[in-house]
């Protein structure tokens, strides 16, 4: 059996995924990223892939979005000058972009991760980007085929830090090799459907020996009505497509995989909420993303647990070092 872990894009509501992660690995004798053969993950989601495949254990990457969050997304103040520069980074954003420094995130994600390289990873690692300049997709992969020469060299906090660099919130990020890169969720918010492509066609594992867990960052119950016009229905566009993006990537990973009911591949964790209660930058929600996290996890577990953590997944070798 191969086992893949896929986790979507989504802000600070990473929190969900991370402490959903957190408290299945309570019961496990070693970090959860170590139960899978193949991980994934976009932006926030790609965060916390490249952590859990590095050795990280889910509860430390929680730590992260807890302790570091708020000056991520400069909330750490909740005086009036607090709320006055809110007011202005809103105010930038909707006029000139981008809404936030990305040094913050940055710092935070090189004490986490330190000088470590996709290379060391312990786990199969795929993180979508996005390279603007000619249109193109960039996917950063560990060495697990001949093909993937250079990937394994770069940064790992360059490889955070391109996919998640969201259009308007920061910009795009430029790697130590001056590539200049954007948010894998421009294209591939929801990663399960390029996972499963790669398992199958370029890792050669057979459909019938699949498991796929796919977690995503909560999913907004949306209204659209036909007669809004572009005003009202633009501040929705990008959520729309998200959403239109992970159906589209679900159905291609049910396809290949051969899931259904008689035959159960792709196990998928979200939660429907309320559209714009858990904003992507909105970090006073962490405790209530938290507490969703944890019960959606209470009654995953006994579905889960035989389905991926019997015992930890073969050991990776890489091809190139």
């Amino acid at each position: 059996m191969k086992r893949i872990l896929t986790i979507d894009g989504g802000g600070i509501r990473g929190v969900f995924p991370a402490a959903f992660l957190a408290n299945l690995e309570e019961d496990l004798d070693q970090p959860i990223g170590s139960y899978f053969d193949l991980i994934s993950g976009t932006s926030t989601g790609g965060i916390i892939a490249i952590g859990l495949g590095l050795g990280l254990s889910a509860r430390e990457i929680l730590a992260l979005y807890e302790d570091k969050g708020p000056a991520i997304f400069g909330q750490t103040r909740t005086d009036i000058a607090g709320w006055l520069s809110r007011r202005y980074r809103v105010g930038k954003w909707l006029l000139s972009g981008p809404k936030y420094s990305p040094a913050p995130l940055e710092n935070a994600l090189t004490e986490t991760l330190g000088d470590k390289r996709l290379g060391e990873a312990k786990t199969r690692l795929m993180i979508p980007a996005w390279h603007a300049n000619t249109q193109q997709v960039y996917i950063f992969k560990t060495a697990h085929h001949e093909r993937f020469q250079t990937d394994y060299k770069e940064l790992a906090v360059d490889a955070a830090m391109a996919t998640a660099a969201a259009p308007t919130y920061f910009r795009q990020h430029i790697t130590a090799n001056d590539v200049g890169l954007v948010d894998g969720g421009l294209w591939a918010n929801n990663p399960i459907g390029i996972s499963v492509v790669e398992a199958i066609g370029v890792l050669g594992w057979a459909p019938e020996e699949l498991k796929v867990l796919s977690v995503g960052c909560l999913e907004d119950i949306r209204s659209t009505r036909q007669e809004y016009g572009a005003a009202r229905l633009a501040p929705k566009l990008a959520g729309l497509f998200m959403d239109g993006q992970s159906h589209g990537s679900m159905g291609i990973a049910k396809i290949l995989s051969g899931d259904s009911p008689e035959r159960k591949v792709i196990y998928r964790v979200s939660q429907p909420v309320p559209d714009g209660f858990y904003a992507l930058d909105d970090t006073r929600r962490i405790g209530s993303l938290k507490d969703r996290a944890f019960a959606e996890a209470r009654q995953q577990k006994p579905i889960l647990k035989p389905v991926f953590f019997g015992n930890p997944a073969e050991e990776f070798t890489p091809i190139y070092r």
